[in-house]
């Protein structure tokens, strides 16, 4: 019985290995077992769904490798915010619609590897319809809270935050910034903020580092269920932000050096949370 299939494809270079390999794993890619040897070096990135596809006549893309994927847009966003993370300009495609109802985008992460990213126009066609929030931040209201502790960190999580809002449509008076000691404050000053009801949705950002804190464990704990709890007893949404790393350099890397800006993603997850809750309201209202 087939068991599976991998396409391997050589790297010019050991710095391209490293820079692709880096690519997937930002993207979220799980990570297969790969190999380490004498000869040669082997990463292996793993989807839920495989399949092969061949073509006759003329190819309906460039790109050799074609994921397909979901919220197509926010995956843009991810490669592009890869891309910035490195200072450089992004070399990334406009997402295009095709003749085959589904809209599609590539990039280059290193010359020659080609990677084209795409989804269905209409990806509940024949499927239940599930409710999903949209990426738009128009009309909505948001706080931030950030601890100062390893502020190399939270204010890179911050510029990422504050980036993800506004692209998305939100306005700047309409996010407060509350910033706090550390990370063991995040989850009082969101609870406060969250009970007086001047937020849509509050983003936690903090910064933990097994290194330099000996009680890390006891701290992180409380801190996820302080925000958790708050989240829960509010019913306003809670986008959790707050780093837990083993390293300084994995910290920054998190933060937007290497592995896309958590502070970010954060944000995206927050505008989706308040959207998804206004459209269960609306059809709960409806009901």
């Amino acid at each position: 019985m087939i068991k599976g299939i991998s396409f391997l494809r050589a790297a010019g270079s050991q710095a391209e290995f490293e820079r692709l390999s880096e690519f997937f794993s930002a993207l979220g890619f799980a990570p297969g077992k790969g190999w380490h040897e004498e000869a040669s070096r082997g990463a292996s990135f793993l989807a839920p769904m495989g399949n092969v596809e061949i073509v006759a006549g003329e190819m309906p893309f460039a790109a050799e490798t074609v994921i397909e994927v979901t919220q197509l847009d926010a995956v843009r966003e991810t490669v592009l915010a890869w891309f910035r993370g490195h200072g450089e300009n992004p070399a990334v495609a406009e997402i295009a619609e095709t003749d085959w109802k589904s809209r599609i985008f590539s990039v280059e992460p290193v010359p020659g590897h080609s990677i084209a990213f795409w989804e269905w126009t209409e990806p509940l066609k024949g499927k239940p319809v599930a409710i999903e929030g949209d990426l738009s931040a128009e009309g909505m209201r948001f706080a931030i809270v950030t601890a100062r502790w390893n502020a190399v960190i939270t204010d890179r999580l911050l510029e990422g935050a504050l980036d993800g809002l506004l692209r998305s449509g939100a306005k700047r008076a309409d996010i407060e910034v509350v910033r706090v000691p550390g990370a063991w404050e995040v989850a009082a000053a969101a609870r406060t903020l969250a009970e007086l009801g001047k937020a849509d949705a509050v983003i936690t950002l903090g910064c933990l580092i097994r290194g330099e804190t000996a009680h890390y464990e006891a701290i992180y704990n409380e801190v996820a269920r302080g925000i958790g709890q708050s989240q829960q007893e509010t019913g306003v949404p809670h986008a959790f932000g707050v780093l837990t790393c083993e390293t300084l350099e994995q910290a920054l890397n998190r933060a937007g050096v290497k592995a896309g800006n958590k502070g970010f993603e954060a944000a995206v997850a927050a505008i989706e949370m308040v959207s998804l809750k206004r459209k269960l309201v609306v059809e709960g209202e409806g009901a």
